[in-house]
């Protein structure tokens, strides 16, 4: 069955030089393209864990007493909502990398400790987690000040009354924006292909380079990979939305 499938694209390509699916029929191509497919969803998940924690942190912080805190926040969220996200990935890999502590595995090759795979971690989760700050924040100032009160007046701490009481409301609140920043960040992770990422555009691009006849059916399947990533993380955050949404409160 299997080879009768690799034998019909191998034909096609044969007889269709454009429509050569070559990552079909030959294994090596195919290893490329599934770990590119693989780095993808690992920049993806890391990407997402740590944008969302900053999100909640920075929230949290633009409510501090510190004046200093939450100018200190306001300055990074500006910074990261009105650049491009493509020039800050390249200012962290290139000038900020150049500071990177290095280590010698074998005595001779010096090796930076952060790879390029984590600056585009750091890079991308600080570009998401910018806009998740402000709509965690968006959020926050939407649950009511008797609700804080209560919570103050049993007993409980600004940390407690913000863990316990408003941040499980102004999340529910927060899911619609949540779900289209975390979306366009899947969408913003082929970007790290600019500092040599092995993603999956970079596989994709190394691949048309080496097969130019494969170059229409790769961009094809670039297309519907991202699709059905976005479409998984879309229909999952659809999911926990309904599951936390309380009848009669928030969207």
């Amino acid at each position: 069955m299997l080879t009768d499938f690799q034998t019909y694209f191998r034909d096609l390509a044969a007889t269709s030089p454009q429509w050569n699916f070559i990552w079909l029929y030959d294994d090596v191509q195919k290893g490329r393209v599934l770990t590119g497919l693989w780095m993808t969803i690992k920049l993806s998940v890391f990407c997402l864990i740590f944008s969302v924690l900053i999100g909640i942190l920075g929230a949290w912080a633009q409510g501090a007493r510190s004046r200093l805190l939450r100018g200190l926040v306001q300055g990074y969220v500006q910074f990261f909502r009105n650049t491009p996200p493509l020039l800050q990935l390249l200012f962290f890999y290139f000038a900020l990398g150049q500071f990177t502590p290095k280590y010698s595995p074998d005595g001779w090759l010096e090796v930076p400790m952060i790879s390029n795979v984590g600056w585009a971690i750091i890079s991308l989760s600080f570009f998401a987690g910018a806009f998740n700050i402000e709509i965690f924040r968006a959020g926050v100032e939407s649950v009511p000040n008797s609700t804080r009160e209560a919570a103050e007046s049993l007993g409980m701490t600004r940390l407690q009354t913000y863990t316990n009481v408003v941040f499980p409301l102004a999340l529910r609140i927060s899911m619609p924006a949540l779900s289209a920043n975390l979306i366009n960040l899947v969408k913003t992770t082929n970007q790290a292909f600019a500092i040599a990422v092995p993603e999956l555009l970079y596989q994709s691009v190394s691949i048309w380079n080496d097969f130019p006849s494969a170059q229409k059916p790769t961009m094809l399947m670039l297309l519907v990979c991202y699709l059905g990533l976005v479409g998984v993380l879309s229909l999952g955050m659809g999911r926990w939305e309904r599951k936390l949404r309380i009848p009669g409160y928030g969207a």
